[in-house]
């Protein structure tokens, strides 16, 4: 009893994980949620953060979906700092200080994840990001029972 010093959650609301945290006597420190442009969950994100929970974002380049690094809007802004699409997406999370991880086993895209940190977004850039929410998740629904028991009978095997 009272090993567990921190924990870190999935897919939780904001206020499941507060409730975790208070019911429990151990808040979660971090709430891994689909965040990318096309999914920017700025009201979780806020809540989340004024309970001192870190947000990190899981599918931040949205698994390619909507041919996100095509985006015209991503790559105007690309072009006006000589960035990716990528890039400026990275950006973007870390303005809104959420933590985010970028997969690659390529070299070129592992240092072109860290060269991020030589440019600010606008207010307007952010604004025009802003327009991209479709305001429902791309990629899983966490929310819906259907999904539920879909990830249930995966792992059930039934």
């Amino acid at each position: 009893m009272g090993k567990i010093r921190a924990i870190g959650v999935s897919n939780f609301s904001p206020v499941r994980a507060l409730d975790l945290g208070l019911f429990n006597k151990v808040m979660p420190q971090a709430n891994q949620i689909e965040i990318n442009p096309f999914q920017q969950k700025n009201e979780a994100v806020a809540a989340l953060q004024a309970e001192g929970i870190a947000v990190e974002a899981w599918a931040p380049f949205a698994e390619s979906k909507n041919d996100i690094f095509h985006n015209p809007v991503l790559s105007k802004i690309g072009a006006k700092y000589g960035k990716s699409v990528a890039q400026v997406i990275t950006r973007w999370l870390i303005e809104r200080s959420i933590i985010m991880l970028a997969k690659s086993t390529k070299p070129e895209r592992m240092a072109e994840n860290l060269n991020v940190f030589d440019f600010a977004l606008s207010d307007e850039d952010k604004a025009q990001i802003a327009t991209l929410d479709g305001g429902a998740e791309l990629i899983f629904n966490h929310e819906l029972i259907s999904s539920l028991k879909m990830l249930h009978a995966w792992k059930t095997g039934q």
